[in-house]
């Protein structure tokens, strides 16, 4: 059969006119640099999710950086939803938050977004590609691999000079739940020069003789191990031991055995001590153990006690490694149910999170994940005072908010910072568990995000009562 030489309609003209609106086939050799900054301040953001109108999605690494490498949109006006976790841009007449640019192979696009949240994001601590994006570019290329692809809750103790990380499930690029009975690391206790991003703090992990990260807490019993309550304590001797309580956990969450361990400094690892608790149909509850965060605080008396929680102490016992193991010693305390919202709003039922000795408040402060928020049901955060570590807590202001992800077991740094400073750090484990089938975010679901929040900003005043605390001090 003859092929038709006919013109499309519109003749040669529209032709033309299509080819026009095609435009020329580019292929993209490089990618376009894009970085998303804070408003005002010119801080890059990390973890803002970029969308085009057809799905491509980019996300921010810890210097703000995306590189946008689609082909079919090189030197075209393209559309970018922008949803930043708690920054962002103005919507359009039609409700749509986001900005038009034109990518170009090797060009660069800035985008400014506003804080919507009181607290300030300071990046990713854990986890695999921190600074991939910005990699591309030839930046920040002195920032290494882990071999670690997500990590699930920290623990923290000044250890013998250092500061001493724990985690719980870990996953490594060869497998889901790599590691399953904890991963750790040391810094220096100070491990930040800046408070600013892009944040850059490099781990020492304890790794086994292949370099791989290395379980560390093999207590017996099938399931993994779980091990909180991290604390340093000193001995008899005045020694330092590094403590802290497990459980083995099956199907799912179910703890069905509790007991104490104690780090071996030479073997680098958690030995078992004791086992306090076997579930039976006898004993189907779990007693009182020490775990959770703990803080140290010296009485009116001057006695000094290791306080356990999470978020406000439910338990106590003196601050030495001999009364931590002693249970005739502990006494479990009544940690207050809920606090007041300072914006008037319902009471807010804390869930998980940590409390610390605020020098420049003379109060201690927390904060905390609350239980079934909105919009996220376990990512909402509030900050609190009280005069004493037993409380009372409140009213509370909420700094952090996610849609639809989960945001737990924060953890507050204070020692990362000058005792004056008002400053207040604390990270928290960003994941797709316990929230209402969210879409994950590659690269950073389940792994640690480091916060800043500033005591000083006017938005906290709600929270920040007058009243100093009473005679009793923390132990630094």
């Amino acid at each position: 059969m003859k092929k038709s030489s006919a013109l499309p309609a519109g003749g040669w003209a529209g032709l033309l006119g299509a080819l026009i609106w095609a435009g020329p086939p580019i292929l993209a050799a490089e990618p376009c640099r894009i970085q998303v900054v804070e408003q005002g301040t010119g801080w890059p953001v990390p973890l803002v999710d970029l969308q085009t109108t057809h799905g491509e999605r980019f996300i921010t690494d810890n210097d703000g950086v995306a590189a946008f490498d689609l082909p079919e949109a090189m030197g075209r006006e393209t559309w970018l939803t922008v949803q930043g976790n708690g920054y962002g841009v103005a919507a359009d007449g039609f409700g749509y938050e986001g900005v038009r640019f034109t990518p170009q192979p090797g060009g660069q696009h800035r985008i400014e977004v506003k804080r919507r949240i009181i607290a300030k994001r300071l990046g990713r601590l854990t986890g695999a590609g921190l600074f991939a994006e910005s990699q591309r570019f030839g930046e920040h290329l002195d920032v290494p691999e882990s071999g670690i692809n997500g990590c699930d809750s920290v623990q923290n103790a000044v250890h013998r000079g250092k500061m001493f990380w724990t985690w719980g499930d870990t996953t490594l690029p060869g497998y889901p739940l790599g590691v399953f009975d904890m991963t750790g690391a040391t810094t220096p206790v100070l491990p930040l020069a800046s408070w600013e991003p892009p944040l850059k703090l490099s781990f020492d992990y304890f790794r086994d003789a292949k370099g791989k990260p290395k379980g560390l807490a093999k207590m017996p019993g099938a399931g993994p191990t779980w091990v909180s309550g991290v604390a340093s304590l000193p001995d008899h001797t005045g020694t330092p031991r590094l403590v802290g309580t497990y459980i083995k956990v099956r199907n799912y969450l179910e703890a069905y055995q509790c007991g104490l361990c104690v780090w071996d400094d030479t073997a680098e690892r958690y030995d078992l001590l004791r086992v306090i608790w076997d579930k039976s149909e006898a004993r189907l509850e779990r007693p009182p153990v020490p775990d959770g965060h703990p803080v140290l605080w010296k009485d009116a008396a001057g006695k000094e006690w290791a306080l356990f929680g999470n978020p406000f102490p439910n338990f106590r016992c003196p601050a030495t490694f001999e009364a931590w193991q002693d249970a005739s010693t502990w006494e479990v305390l009544k940690p207050q149910e809920s606090v007041a919202d300072a914006g008037g709003g319902p009471a807010v039922r804390p869930h998980t999170g940590s409390i610390a000795w605020n020098a420049l408040r003379q109060r201690w402060v927390t904060v905390f994940m609350e239980a079934k928020g909105k919009p996220s049901a376990f990512g909402e955060l509030w900050y609190a005072e009280a005069p004493a570590p037993t409380g009372p807590w409140g009213p509370a202001v909420k700094i952090l908010t996610h849609q639809n992800y989960t945001f737990y077991n924060p953890r507050l740094h204070p020692e990362f910072t000058p005792a004056d400073s008002p400053v207040l750090l604390f990270e928290g484990t960003y994941t797709t568990e316990f929230a209402d089938r969210p879409v994950v975010t590659p690269r950073w679901n389940y792994n640690q995000i480091l916060y800043r929040l500033d005591l000083d900003d006017p938005a906290l005043r709600g929270a920040q009562g007058q009243a100093k605390a009473p005679p009793g001090a923390p132990v630094r």
